[in-house]
């Protein structure tokens, strides 16, 4: 079998092309990382599964201006450390879909989706042709680099404890944030077992350590340590809040690299002045000439710096799988006080995946749906469209738990003013109409009451070929009195949105038919005659009044049912009408007979 392998090495290695074009689409370049930035990032898909993955690609034609001896050194050095990243499974360090693979012109391997190297992030666009232009105004918030740095620390935690291992190149291209926007350890290319290495070559820079970010004692001692890797750790603090810029720039040059190893002897407080105060001391601890002094990880962990609440909000949602779902639940309803304060590109990126994961169980969907909206307020109508509305179209037809379809109804403002107008026919009308035709009273009243304060929102033809019909059935056929009662109260308020003739084709004439008579029935009804009556866009003939409407109403006013007010309320809208049948008449038969007396 290791024959086999290496034999199919070899025949790979002579083929020309990227060897992962036949199991993954790859798409535009999006960034670049790893030692000198020589690996271009590609996003892509994979052919069989459309999974996201990024599609790590080297040229080796870049390496020509070495010499055949150095080339080899740093290709090795690059199979070594994709070789190391893909045996390491930790949800710090970033997760390798396909193994390395060769050709005549390319190394290649396939990631988890990445959205740039941390060095890209902070303006380093080496590599990259063209810039993207997200990457180009991509800024760190503060919540990101605080919760960026933890990650990093929990990274090197695992290494050092777990994986026995020394990073030994911790630095902004060894750093990856994917997609969602966690920080991720990659660039494995020097890593050493925690001992000291037993000698030191001289390699072409990209084949060795970044020199801006390598512990002292690697020139001064000839040792490291793990120690080394919180050296590192600290020039990359200095460097994230000194914009991507480290404390001594060492061009490639290990005589300057020793030079400036003599210099942190008598490192000055004040070159510090950038890094934030919680967080200075440690850094200068970490940057100390003498690595016995310098802060283990699990020490950094418990600076305040790392205990505000958005760090600590971002750092439970990484650990959501493993708590109980009581305990998340009673995270997730404060979460929305929390987020409201967060960047939306937070929310949009850390947040929401997070939440997503928990849908898949339908009974935390209403702990989650508020807060999934709440990000969707503060969205565009394109991110919400794209990130957030293919998420909620499954959740519309969810019946049960009953709160989900609530808390929709009590957004709908939000999902109409944001959902184009084909969706809402496809998805939001339908749950609509599935509220309207609940078993659950609870449910149709919610839905009732909220109606009228998005109706100008539905398109009309929407409203009256589908929402309507729905209402004037539920109001004949319910047997809870508050149902029927808001029905008419619904239809009363939404009169205004409606044409002149379908009020009287259409709701008017269900009003006869309403087969009960409490006194609150009788007012609905009466309300919806007023409102017909009065309002300037509807109004109602005086044959459709004199015909249809007096006859039925004179006599209801006589029902037992109605008190003195109710009954004075009924007498009332009764003679107006029958002021306007009179005024109306009387002018039309005035003219009739001023015709004939001209016509004498």
């Amino acid at each position: 079998m290791d024959m086999f392998n290496r034999i199919k090495s070899a025949v790979s290695s002579a083929l020309p092309g990227n060897p992962l074009q036949r199991d993954f689409d790859t798409h535009s370049q999006i960034g670049s990382g790893g030692p000198g930035l020589l690996w271009k990032i590609y996003s892509g898909v994979k052919r069989t599964t459309k999974q996201e993955a990024s599609i790590f690609v080297l040229e080796k034609k870049v390496l020509e201006r070495y010499s055949r001896r150095d080339r080899e050194r740093i290709l090795e050095s690059l199979r070594r450390g994709v070789s190391q990243l893909t045996r390491l499974r930790h949800p710090k360090i970033l997760s390798v879909l396909q193994p390395l693979e060769e050709s005549r012109e390319y190394l290649a391997f396939a990631t988890e989706p990445v959205f740039a190297s941390l060095a890209n992030v902070l303006g380093n666009h080496e590599n990259i042709t063209p810039v993207p232009k997200e990457l180009q105004e991509y800024k760190l918030f503060e919540v990101e680099i605080r919760h960026g740095l933890l990650q990093v620390i929990e990274g090197i935690s695992f290494l050092h404890n777990d994986a026995k291992i020394m990073h030994h190149n911790i630095c902004p291209e060894s750093i990856m944030l994917n997609k969602n926007g966690s920080w991720k350890l990659s660039g494995f290319d020097f890593c050493l077992l925690n001992t000291n290495p037993s000698e030191q070559a001289i390699n072409p820079p990209v084949a060795q350590s970044n020199l801006d970010f390598l512990a002292p004692e690697y020139t001064l001692t000839m040792t490291c340590s793990p120690a080394s890797d919180m050296y590192s750790l600290g020039v990359l603090i200095y460097s994230i809040f000194n914009n991507g810029k480290p404390l001594f720039e060492c061009q490639g040059q290990l005589s300057t690299f020793q030079k400036n190893a003599e210099e942190l002897r008598h490192l000055r407080s004040t070159l510090l002045g950038r890094v934030p105060d919680e967080l200075r001391d440690y850094v200068k601890l970490m940057l100390n000439i003498e690595p016995s002094v310098r802060p283990a990880p699990e020490q950094i962990t418990k600076v305040s710096f790392f205990g505000d609440v958005g760090s600590m909000t971002l750092q439970y949602l990484d650990t959501l799988f493993q708590r109980e779902n009581l305990e998340k639940s009673q995270f997730f309803k404060g979460l929305p006080k929390i987020i409201a304060k967060f960047p939306v590109r937070v929310n949009q990126q850390r947040i929401l995946p997070a939440l997503y994961t928990e849908c898949n169980n339908n009974n935390m969907i209403p702990f989650v749906l508020p807060t999934i909206l709440l990000v969707a307020e503060q969205s565009s109508d394109k991110d919400y469209v794209r990130l957030i509305l293919p998420q909620l179209i499954p959740m519309f037809t969810i019946k049960d738990p009953m709160q989900v379809c609530l808390i929709f109804l009590q957004n709908m403002n939000l999902l109409l003013s944001k959902t184009p107008q084909n969706d809402i026919k496809t998805h939001v009308l339908p749950m609509i109409n599935q509220a309207l035709e609940s078993d659950n009273s609870q449910i149709q009243e919610l839905c009732l009451n909220i109606i009228p304060t998005f109706a100008e929102l539905i398109e009309y033809t929407s409203l009256k070929n589908s929402v309507i019909p729905r209402i004037k059935k539920l109001t004949l056929k319910t047997s809870v009195l508050a149902v029927r009662v808001n029905c008419l109260l619904c239809l009363g308020q939404m009169l205004e949105h409606m044409d002149k003739w379908f009020v009287i084709d259409d709701i008017l004439p269900l009003l006869p038919t309403i087969p009960t008579r409490e006194p609150a029935v009788l007012m609905g009804i009466l309300g919806i005659y007023t409102v017909a009556f009065s309002h300037d866009k509807l109004g109602l003939t005086k044959d459709v009044m004199s015909n249809k409407i007096l006859p039925y109403l004179i006599p209801v006013s006589m029902d037992n049912n109605l008190n003195l007010q109710q009954f004075n309320a009924y007498m009332a809208l009764v003679k107006e009408m029958l002021q306007k049948i009179e005024t109306e008449q009387r002018t039309k038969l005035e003219q009739l007979d001023q015709m004939k007396q001209e016509q004498k």
